[in-house]
């Protein structure tokens, strides 16, 4: 059962943002003070990737634990209410998730996934953006 009524519920769902997330801006603001520019959400490349280093031909996606179905991650549990409605929503964004990375690839774009819950362990997670994009 949801802990609160349906209105505010779709008040509280309905100020979830797809871009400039505080997951996106932190990894944006680490990798700007790496010395790395980049482009952001370029429509020309599928699944719009968050951040786009041309030059490279690299991308980063920065997904959210929850709505991306981050693989055992703790953040990315299931709602108690409304399964039928959660299930085949999430599974669709994961889906959609593994068909534009495969789009990316096949177009030899690399592609970098950085999941919200890695920003706990700033160090290595700088380390493995650094790896990426200088590869």
């Amino acid at each position: 059962m949801d802990s609160v009524s349906p209105t505010r519920r779709s008040e509280i769902m309905g100020r979830v943002q797809s871009r400039n997330t505080k997951p996106e801006m932190l990894v944006r603001r680490l990798i700007y003070a790496m010395g790395y520019r980049y482009r952001l959400h370029a429509r020309d490349l599928a699944g719009k990737p968050d951040l786009v280093f041309r030059s490279r031909h690299k991308v980063i996606f920065v997904h959210g634990c929850f709505w991306h179905r981050h693989s055992g991650c703790a953040l990315a549990r299931l709602p108690k209410s409304r399964q039928e409605f959660w299930l085949p929503k999430l599974e669709a964004n994961r889906q959609r998730d593994t068909k534009n990375e495969r789009s990316l690839q096949d177009a030899n774009w690399s592609v970098l996934i950085v999941w919200e819950c890695e920003l706990n362990d700033v160090v290595k997670l700088k380390n493995r953006i650094k790896e990426f994009l200088d590869a």
